[in-house]
């Protein structure tokens, strides 16, 4: 008689059965993109233009609605037009019809979601768009819905199977809403212009807003900064450089223009008896890398990475102004 462990062990899926699910899985989610393409390219692509037309040009904000799989698919779509410089936020569409309709006014455009376009949920929704003239883009796969039929726009979805082996379970058509909508907010990203610069105001926290830090903010400047003007001796330019704890030291020209730097490399490689007494001019590296104070801090990480090297000096009119060490960079949370 078999025991419940043994049961347990051969009931499990095997690791390549696992495998092998999961590619029937991305495949069929695989090819509901590829459907969503060729719709773009085609009927839908009209419609989506003047989606983001009526977006584009909203007095108020984008309110977002669905429920059950849509409306957590709508959550994230939301989120991602907030977070792109498009005005956003998400309304469930069953508690829409328990108070929340206040929060949509009519300066405001919705774009609700719904696979079939047949919940009765949205009717409320529907009915106060129509009451007070609010602009509604429907996506849906069902044009002649009740949702496809009230809208101004409708963002018809190509049918697809799902990838559920009952094709009941929501996800390639999840997938394909999710796609969507990321398709419509970096369209009107594109659109406004929306630069690295507004979106480090939208993420100043976490590892984006790290990413988003620019040189100026983490770079040292003033005193802190180790320099020598050309004809040091290396002796005084090795205290400088000890000192300020940067392992090397900028070289400036009679016009304060930076012409050269010392690393612990340099030293290294032109160790001799009488290093101390020569002269910065003999062992400095020319026309060092330099970066501006208005560089992302993640653009100076991928300068020492691919440089080899630990520190740059930021300049203003090639003049030194700060310097700025990998440990600086990663201590902020830039990787």
């Amino acid at each position: 008689m078999a025991t419940s462990k043994s049961l347990a062990t051969s009931s499990a899926p095997q690791p390549d059965a696992a495998v092998q699910s999961a590619l029937r899985t991305l495949d069929a989610e695989g090819s509901g993109i590829t459907a969503l393409t060729a719709a773009l390219q085609s009927d839908l692509g009209a419609a989506f233009a003047a989606a983001a037309e009526l977006i584009r040009n909203a007095k108020g904000r984008l309110i977002v609605t669905g429920l059950g799989k849509s409306g957590h698919i709508g959550r994230k779509i939301a989120a991602t037009f907030a977070s792109t410089g498009t005005p956003a936020f998400f309304v469930h569409a069953a508690e829409a019809g328990h108070g929340d309709l206040g929060m949509i006014t009519a300066d405001d455009v919705i774009l609700a979601l719904s696979w079939s376009g047949e919940q009765p949920e949205m009717k409320n929704l529907i009915t106060y768009a129509k009451r007070f003239r609010i602009r509604l883009i429907a996506m849906t796969a069902d044009s002649s819905s009740t949702l496809g039929k009230a809208a101004e726009v409708a963002l018809t979805l190509p049918k697809a199977r799902e990838a559920c082996p009952h094709n009941l379970a929501p996800t390639t058509s999840s997938v394909m809403m999710l796609a969507l909508g990321d398709a419509l907010a970096i369209a009107l990203l594109e659109g406004r212009g929306f630069t690295s610069v507004d979106f480090s105001v939208l993420h100043p926290g976490g590892k984006l807003g790290a990413m988003l830090k620019y040189t100026r903010d983490l770079m040292h400047a003033g005193d802190a900064v180790p320099i020598k003007p050309l004809g040091t001796k290396m002796s005084d330019a090795l205290v400088e450089m000890s000192s300020k704890g940067f392992g090397c030291v900028g070289i400036t020209d009679a016009r304060g223009a930076i012409v050269g730097i010392v690393t612990d490399g340099d030293l290294r490689r032109h160790m001799r008896p009488d290093l101390m007494t020569a002269f910065v001019d003999d062992v400095m590296t020319k026309n060092p890398k330099t970066i501006s104070r208005d560089l992302l801090a993640s653009e100076a990480l991928e300068i020492l990475n691919s440089s080899k090297i630990t520190a740059l000096i930021v300049t203003e009119a090639n003049k030194p102004v700060g310097i700025v060490h990998m440990h600086d960079i990663l201590r902020a949370g830039v990787v």
